[in-house]
């Protein structure tokens, strides 16, 4: 049996702590659907541009997310198909957990 090092679970330990936030999850379940500004990611989900901006920051921090400049406005998108995968599969969980829990 092959096992991990311990920084590396450290660091995978760090990078699932990011999902921990539902106004993050928000964000990233509405980047899921094309890149967004902030000014459109706050109207989406009735959150100030403020509450956004700052959790796009961590969002970045931990490369979840990427920007693209255009002119004076910054767009965000998911980072790459790993995260969107990640958020797929995480929801397709939920979504099967809450079906069995009707049967």
């Amino acid at each position: 049996m092959k096992l991990h090092s311990k920084d590396l679970l450290v660091g995978l330990s760090e990078f699932f702590k990011i999902f921990g936030d539902a106004t993050r999850l928000r964000i990233l379940d509405v980047l899921l659907n094309g890149e967004k500004c902030v000014n459109e990611i706050s109207e989406t989900l009735n959150v100030s541009q403020s509450a956004i901006s700052h959790q796009l920051k961590n969002l970045r921090t931990s490369n979840l997310v990427k920007t693209k400049k255009l002119g004076k406005i910054v767009k965000y998108s998911i980072a790459d198909n790993h995260i969107k995968i990640i958020l797929e599969y995480g929801l397709e969980h939920i979504m099967e957990e809450v079906k069995n829990e009707k049967i």
